[in-house]
């Protein structure tokens, strides 16, 4: 292991005149293991703290530093009015707990909960990695001991005991590891061809066909289109367009495929969807109403055919931000999210994308009739975050690629853990035939 020394105190400047503390900043190389653990405790007879009640008591675990010092790195839920608490099983990576080392003490401190914040000591004791690992015994029966109280009661023995319940690790894995074990990541593209992009013959169409640069659309695809490429092995994209009449009879449609083709709406890669987008452009009407329900349905049909985690799909929709079927889509969304599949939004001009945002479900998980989604499949990304204020260039392509994809692996992952799919052996390296030269004599 290497020692990273300790960085100097760094005042805090704020009000003059006033000491407003001091930050210390540790460092420490981390260990590559990748076990987490779950853990639950219980406590008997802890010392009682509240005048009219019993105690409201939370544990709280630190790791110890390099140098000695130690550092919170989780912290129970309270449990009301008991001295016998039996706190929920929580999970917890072992880097976090001890950074893979079995046998540094783990400080853990039992405290009585307070409103005010100023919460009662009860007492402290320590274990380690290696000692918890043991599981449920004998050995995992910690006396819960307050220093100060010790020292002043010559008849004190504890101030109650903490027994560990259970203790089960997990090796966590990685988006990477699914897809070293052959998991094939499937990109759609969806794109809005609904009136409100404006006339595709005037300037100020977000579908503009300018001979000499990228409209807003294309800027778009062709900016995200080659970041998500990289995940997908045959790079062979469905490419679809929502909103338009079509030819020759102004059908309209939500659903149609972008080449033409129905049957075989694949793209050659990101440039073979610019091609196919510029040809719609010139052949349907933009019209409308802004459905999303459709593309969402139509990827989910795929998604619902393959649960076993061998494919993940991924629908990219790139739009103004004017929808019409918002509660169809919600239900869309809500059904999608038991299915291999994310979705990422990419919103395009000046409009208020408030409707994207809570389709996001970021903030709140998106419901329909009173159901609400599994997990959360929607990443939403304005465009304009990202070009500058002449509207022709990108700002920063690693900054989109990092916020496009953001969510991606932790969705995908989600996934696989609610259906308790684990990664396959990655195959191992190839390795080139040797050719042994053979000579006559």
């Amino acid at each position: 292991m290497m020692l990273i020394p300790r960085a100097p105190t760094c005042p805090n400047i704020g009000i003059p005149g006033r000491k407003c503390g001091t930050i210390i900043l540790t460092a420490e190389e981390l260990n590559c293991c990748r076990d987490a653990v779950l853990m639950q405790f219980c406590a008997n007879k802890l010392d009682k703290k509240d005048f009219f009640g019993k105690s409201d008591p939370f544990l709280v675990f630190y790791r110890s530093n390099e140098d000695g010092s130690f550092t919170i790195c989780h912290k129970t839920e309270v449990v009301k009015n008991t001295l016998n608490p039996v706190w929920q099983a929580f999970k917890i990576s072992v880097r976090a707990l001890c950074n893979g080392d079995y046998d540094r003490t783990i400080k853990v401190e039992v405290y009585d909960w307070d409103r005010d914040g100023s919460h009662d000591f009860i007492g402290e004791f320590t274990t380690s990695y290696r000692e918890l690992s043991r599981g449920q015994s004998q050995f995992n029966v910690y006396e819960v001991v307050n220093p100060k109280k010790k020292g002043k009661k010559k008849k004190y023995t504890n101030s109650g005991t903490v027994t560990l319940l259970s203790f089960l690790v997990e090796t966590e894995v990685s988006f990477l590891d699914y897809i070293k074990g052959g998991t094939q990541i499937n990109f759609t593209v969806a794109i809005d061809f609904t009136a409100s992009n404006g006339n595709p013959a005037q300037p100020t169409s977000l579908h503009y066909m300018n001979p000499y640069q990228l409209n807003a659309y294309g800027m778009a695809l062709k900016a995200v289109g080659e970041i998500v490429q990289d995940y997908d092995s045959d790079k062979m994209f469905p490419a679809l367009g929502f909103g338009a009449k079509l030819p020759p009879d102004g059908r309209i449609s939500h659903e149609f495929a972008l080449n033409g083709n129905p049957q075989n709406p694949y793209c050659d890669g990101i440039e073979g969807v610019m091609e196919a987008y510029y040809r719609s452009l010139k052949s349907v009407q933009l019209y409308g109403p802004t459905n999303f329900a459709p593309v969402i349905n139509h990827v989910a049909r795929y998604a619902s055919s393959v649960k076993d985690g061998s494919q993940y799909f991924v629908l990219l929709i790139v739009t103004d931000g004017v929808i019409s079927d918002m509660a169809q889509t919600k239900e869309s969304i809500v059904n999608a999210s038991k299915l291999p599949m994310s979705i990422i939004i990419v919103g395009v001009g000046p409009a208020e994308f408030d409707a994207m945002v809570e389709l996001d479900g970021d903030d709140v998980r998106v419901s329909s009739r009173g159901k609400y989604a599994e997990r959360d499949i929607v990443q939403f990304v304005p465009f304009r975050d990202y070009i500058d204020r002449s509207g022709n260039h990108i700002l920063s392509m690693a900054r989109l690629a990092k916020d496009v994809l953001a969510e991606i692996p932790e969705q995908f992952l989600s996934y696989m853990r609610a259906r308790g799919i684990k990664p396959s052996p990655a195959p191992p390296p190839y390795t080139p035939p040797t050719h042994v030269l053979q000579t006559q004599i």
